[in-house]
């Protein structure tokens, strides 16, 4: 009988087949994204922690 070549080898744990593609190259293909629809809001106004806890502990002690 014919030795086995490099194909009836398994591989390793860990190890590449050269001739298998990686699994990575399979994953599925995303669309880019479609640009945003209607106008670009501005972001919101940075909020004052130390009085919202402030008014949060007041409304839990009323």
């Amino acid at each position: 009988m014919a030795s086995r070549g490099r194909r009836g080898v398994l591989a390793r744990d860990g190890e590449q087949r050269r001739d298998e593609p990686r699994r990575e190259d399979q994953g599925e293909q995303h669309a880019p994204a479609p640009p945003p629809q209607g106008p670009v809001v501005p972001p919101p106004p940075p909020v004052d922690y130390g009085v919202f806890m402030q008014g949060l502990v007041q409304a839990m002690q009323t």
